[in-house]
């Protein structure tokens, strides 16, 4: 069987957890941060979890995990 590919741009925006759940960041952090407040922008900064919808998309695009 050949080998799978890792899709590049999932790799570098997921990351698995410990446990095999997979950590995702916020949008809106990187530009136009002066109209943001402060605690918008600090809230933006904490990792997320990926949706129990979405994890079998993103677990097919990261076949060999990333840690």
């Amino acid at each position: 069987m050949p080998k799978l590919k890792t899709h590049k741009g999932a790799a570098k925006r997921f990351r698995t957890t410990a446990t095999g759940k997979i950590k995702r960041g916020h949008s809106h952090a990187r530009h136009i941060l002066t109209k943001k407040n402060t605690k918008r922008k600090r809230l933006l900064d904490i990792d997320g979890m990926v949706s129990d919808s979405d994890m079998g998309r993103v677990e097919g695009m990261l076949p060999y995990g990333r840690r």
